[in-house]
């Protein structure tokens, strides 16, 4: 009877834990009660073992709350990310550029040879295709071809030397009767000139002219190394113009073996493109050259005015630097007609010039370059300037060409790139199609006689 109140206090105390721990609303004990019982009896032997000045006590529940670090990228704004991004890839384009043009500066007689050879093979390469279809082999074809342009341009110069060595003493003749005449001018215009101001104006030219004797000198011996310079340019010239026009094909598509094969496709058909640009934009400039010449040496023939075949040669070279050439040609024209004829004939000379170049800005360029070359005026000014910044007369020449080639090859790309996205993203039922330029087959390659 002793055992029956002990059992029944127990059974008391554990319906008393039960009751309590039904009133938490936690779940019945099981394996995850024995895990958590197993940590909280580890968690107490290791704060047993703690030393309990090294305890660091939780902050108090006033405490504000304290969020981490953002990231360095996140926390930098995303316009002046953008423009990061931007600025080192203008950079790295910046110093490239650099180099480019320090390297080319360092081999610019080569670079302005090769030039040279392009422009020339550009204007001659249909006469080697026309003989090609005419049954001479490519070899027979391209030297006949090369040695006739040679020989015409060769006896142009030779042409406006002789004319300039032959009139240069009627010119000078010429040249001091009309200084002397300006002087009787300004002594009896209202501008009230006296001739001892024209004494000294001329006193100080003589002057100046002496004491620069020693710059004259080295530049007349500059002047030979120029020439030796030209003369090699000249062969670099004619040697590139013959492998371009006999093996332009095969130098061309070593060309494209240089470029990653991702973008070969797209620079394969913008080259060709390229080719036919510069090959417009060169005849279209020797047609208008040619005729610029011939009209304004026609009226400054009958104006009396001398050397008018010579100047007639300058305005057909100088009309290859667009905007300046026909500036400066026409300038030294109404100079000549002016200093030699009198005012009238300089007047004369003007109204022929600015006539001419008038039919020629709105006439024969929209209607013979065509939309081939269509490059914006200001465009136009800014190229020929920065080129001439470059590079001088060299870079003048050849700003132009560059700026159409490269909208051509841009344009061409651009569309090539629509083309190619457009061909590979797949396209809904029933969706419209996105308007690309259509992108041409290939173009000839430049040498290829077609």
């Amino acid at each position: 009877m002793s055992r029956v109140p002990g059992w029944i206090g127990r059974l008391g105390a554990g319906l008393s834990q039960m009751g309590e721990r039904m009133g938490r609303d936690e779940p019945d004990s099981g394996p995850l009660d024995d895990v958590r019982a197993s940590r909280r009896s580890a968690d107490a032997d290791v704060a047993a073992d703690v030393d309990p000045e090294q305890v660091v006590p939780a902050p108090p529940a006033y405490a504000p709350a304290v969020s981490a670090r953002p990231d360095p990228v996140a926390a930098v704004p995303w316009g002046m990310r953008v423009a990061a991004e931007a600025g080192w890839r203008l950079l790295v384009l910046a110093g490239t550029l650099w180099v480019l043009m320090k390297v080319i500066s360092a081999v610019q007689l080569v670079v302005f040879a090769f030039v040279a050879a392009l422009l020339i093979t550009a204007m001659l390469q249909p006469t080697v295709a026309r003989l090609k279809r005419l049954g001479l082999p490519r070899g027979l074809a391209t030297v006949v071809t090369a040695v006739l342009g040679f020989v015409i341009m060769g006896l142009v110069g030779w042409f406006v030397v002789w004319q300039v060595m032959d009139n240069v003493d009627t010119l000078s003749s010429q040249v001091q009767d009309g200084i002397d005449d300006l002087r009787n001018w300004l002594l009896n215009s209202p501008f009230h000139v006296t001739e001892d101001q024209i004494n000294n104006i001329a006193k100080s030219l003589r002057e100046a002219v002496g004491a620069n004797t020693e710059e004259l000198t080295s530049a007349g011996l500059e002047g030979v190394t120029v020439i030796v310079e030209a003369m090699t340019g000249i062969l670099l010239a004619m040697f590139s113009t013959l492998f371009l026009l006999y093996d332009g094909k095969r130098i061309w598509q070593w060309v494209l073996k240089l470029v990653p094969a991702p973008a070969r496709p797209g620079i394969a058909g913008a080259g060709p493109r390229a080719w036919r640009t510069l090959t417009a934009y060169v005849r279209g400039t020797v047609i208008v050259a040619l005729i610029d010449a011939i009209f304004i040496g026609i009226g400054i023939y009958f104006l009396g005015v001398p050397m008018a075949v010579p100047l007639a040669v300058f305005i057909f070279l100088f009309a290859f630097i667009p905007l300046v050439g026909a500036v400066v040609s026409g300038a030294l024209a109404v100079v000549v007609g002016l200093v030699t004829q009198g005012v009238f004939t300089g007047l004369m000379t003007l109204v022929v010039v600015l006539a001419v170049q008038q039919i020629e800005g709105h006439i024969l360029q929209p209607f013979i370059l065509g939309r081939a070359v269509r490059v914006h005026p200001l465009a136009v000014v800014l190229s020929v300037a920065a080129g001439g910044l470059v590079a001088g007369i060299g870079g003048a020449v050849v700003a132009v060409p560059l700026v159409a080639v490269t909208n051509t090859v841009v344009g061409y790309l651009r569309a090539y790139s629509q083309e190619a996205a457009l061909k590979q993203s797949p396209q809904p039922r029933g969706a419209t199609a996105v308007d690309v330029a259509p992108v041409d087959p290939p173009a000839p390659s430049p040498g290829t006689g077609s």
